[in-house]
């Protein structure tokens, strides 16, 4: 019976700050499955958890760094005979697949890898089939299902990544939060939460920015640049924006934030999030920064990425051609000029959320693997 069944997921450090796509997924998977008995990997000891998940504080760091992947390596290997089901919650990479097949293999029990994306730049079929070693693989995506399923692996399993749309809701803008970037009530907010130095959209964005506020000096539309810091080649590319914006005179139209705690705040303080990047190499499947805006409620504008289609439609997303800086000009006027339009699509984002990523289901759906694995 499942309620007898052991199981730890294995991650990155769980712990403060909640800003990594899988650790945060782990943590709420394991906060929506209260009866199980799991047990995660922890910097620290985690207050908001019931007393049947164990807390096995093996890192030394919240940071993934050398020092916690060692440290990651020792746990396992003292682990390999605890559990009944071992579930790998991070991205396969030749080196810790060899790892873990050579040294950390479970002594006992079943394992499941849940895969949030299969990194085909990098890795050829031959290599994917050498990575991926478990007894149940779970993917993000119909599309790295059906991938897999032509590679001749079996019993591969599709299962959205959930959200808590408790936390993720539509609410009104945060009159705090419009203080604190200089907005004003009527402003016509669209931000872009991605990143500088990769995906390939912050030169189209700036470019196509600057010549929006030349051309319409006097648009409610701003602008908001709600981007992560995450090493020195973000640092410098913002750097290089600021420059843009400095030598067309617009540096009061620079408006940004590094750091945000309360992401819910940013898309419910924003009209449209904008999500139009060039390169996904390296990035999850399912971006969750497209699903938890639709749960706030907020349509996105999108590149004509194939991967995006599977959690894209028209009634809840516009559609853009990559690198296209004057169809996302075009994208941001229509919706501004359609308030309607524009509130029907926040609206239809949320109940969409609702049936395909609520974090309820996603949970049920992993209680029900590891029910019958």
């Amino acid at each position: 019976m499942i309620n007898k069944k052991r199981i730890l997921l294995v991650t990155r450090p769980l712990c403060p700050p909640w800003d990594e796509a899988s650790k945060i997924f782990a943590y709420f998977l394991a906060k929506s499955l209260p009866t199980l008995p799991i047990s995660i990997l922890t910097h620290g000891h985690l207050d908001d958890l019931s007393e049947s998940i164990v807390q096995e504080p093996v890192f030394s760091s919240g940071d993934f760094n050398w020092l916690s992947k060692i440290q990651l390596f020792f746990a396992l290997f003292r682990f390999r005979g605890r559990f009944d089901i071992t579930h790998y919650l991070f991205t396969p990479a030749k080196l810790n697949a060899f790892a873990i097949k050579s040294f950390l293999k479970p002594t006992r029990g079943k394992t499941i890898q849940t895969v949030a994306t299969l990194r085909e730049d990098l890795y050829s079929e031959t290599d994917l089939k050498k990575m991926l070693f478990a007894d149940r693989i779970v993917t993000y995506t119909d599309r790295s299902k059906a991938r897999l399923e032509t590679m001749g692996f079996s019993g591969v399993e599709r299962i959205y990544p959930g959200i808590d749309l408790t936390h993720f809701s539509p609410q009104p803008k945060d009159p705090a939060l419009l203080k604190r970037f200089d907005f004003k009530e009527g402003d016509f907010i669209v931000s872009y939460i991605g990143e500088y130095a990769r995906l390939g959209a912050t030169d189209m964005l700036a470019d196509a920015i600057i010549r929006y506020h030349r051309d319409y000096p006097d648009s409610p539309v701003r602008f908001f640049w709600a981007v992560r810091l995450k090493n020195e080649s973000d640092k410098e590319k913002k750097r290089d924006v600021m420059r843009k914006f400095a030598e067309a005179g617009l540096e009061d139209r620079f408006y940004c934030s590094d750091t945000f705690a309360d992401m819910p705040g940013v898309y419910n303080l924003s009209d449209v999030i904008a999500f139009p990047v060039v390169d996904m190499k390296g990035k999850f499947d399912v971006p969750l920064i497209i699903i938890e805006a639709y749960a706030c409620g907020k349509p996105v504008i999108l590149s004509d990425i194939p991967l995006f289609s599977e959690f894209s439609n028209d009634s809840i997303s516009v559609t853009v051609p990559r690198g296209d800086g004057d169809s996302f000009l075009a994208a941001v006027d229509g919706l501004e000029k359609d308030r309607e339009k524009l509130a029907e699509m926040g609206r239809s984002a949320r109940t969409y959320v609702e049936r395909n990523f609520d974090l309820r289901i996603t949970a049920q759906r992993y209680a029900e693997v590891y029910e019958i694995i």
